[in-house]
C-alpha cells in the first residue's frame, strides 16, 4: 500500500486534471465526468489530511482554470545583527508574515504583515529564497495544494509592537539566541540560519526550488 504523501500526490494530481478540463470542456456529459473526477480528489485529499471532507473540498475545489500554487510571505527584518520574530497567541515563534493578498505584490504583503504582526514599518530590499512549504517545513496536517514561501529581506525604518490580535509580542534575536519554540510549520531554524546568511552577503543568490 503506498503512504499518505502519495495518496495526497495522486489526489492533488487528480483536481489539477479535472479543473483544467472543467476550464476548457464543453460538452455536458464530460463536465459531469470532470465534476465528479473533482469531488474524488477531494475525499481522496480528506482521507490523508484529516479534515472534514467539505472543509476540504472548499478549500480544494474552489478554483477555476489552470491550478497553481497558494504564495505566503515571510519578512526578515534584521537590525544590528539580530532578527525580527513575533511570538503567536500559541506561544510559538516565527518570522512575521501570511498568505499574501489576492492585491498586493510580494514586496506590499512583506510591508503588511510585519505592520500588522509586529507595528513596525519595513523596506524590503532583496529576495532571498522562493521555498516549497512541503519540502522544507514540518507540519501536522499535509496541505491539498502546493505553498511557494517567499523569503524577504527588509530594513528596520520605525515602530514598536502594537497590541493585536496575531500576535503576543515580538523581539529581535541574534543567531545564538533564537528561541526553540519556533512554529516550524511557518518558520525553521535552518530558514532563520539561511536569511541571516543572505543579510551578511551582498551577492547572495536567490535560493529557490
Amino acid at each position: 500500500m503506498k503512504n499518505e504523501s502519495q495518496w495526497l500526490e495522486w489526489a492533488k494530481e487528480l483536481q489539477d486534471i479535472s479543473q483544467c478540463a472543467l476550464a476548457y470542456c464543453k460538452d455536458k456529459f464530460d463536465i459531469e465526468r470532470f465534476q465528479r473526477i473533482r469531488d474524488i480528489s477531494a475525499e481522496m485529499a480528506a482521507s490523508v489530511v484529516d479534515m472534514p471532507f467539505e472543509t476540504v473540498r472548499d478549500m480544494f475545489c474552489a478554483g477555476t482554470g489552470y491550478q497553481t500554487a497558494r504564495m505566503e510571505t515571510r519578512a526578515a527584518v534584521i537590525r544590528d545583527g539580530k532578527i525580527l520574530l513575533v511570538q503567536e497567541a500559541r506561544g510559538k515563534w516565527a518570522l512575521p508574515g501570511g498568505w499574501q493578498d489576492y492585491d498586493r505584490t510580494v514586496r506590499e504583503n512583506a510591508v503588511k504583515e510585519v505592520l500588522e504582526e509586529a507595528g513596525m514599518t519595513v523596506r524590503p530590499t532583496r529576495l532571498i529564497a522562493l521555498h516549497d512549504y512541503h519540502r522544507h517545513n514540518e507540519f501536522k496536517v499535509r496541505f491539498p495544494y502546493n505553498i511557494c514561501k517567499a523569503f524577504v529581506l527588509c530594513e528596520y525604518v520605525s515602530g514598536e509592537f502594537q497590541p493585536n490580535i496575531e500576535t503576543l509580542g515580538c523581539g529581535f534575536f541574534a543567531p545564538d539566541e533564537i528561541p526553540e519554540a519556533l512554529a516550524t510549520g511557518k518558520t525553521t531554524k535552518e530558514q532563520i540560519e539561511m536569511c541571516f546568511r543572505a543579510a551578511a552577503d551582498a551577492h547572495w543568490p536567490v535560493e529557490f526550488d
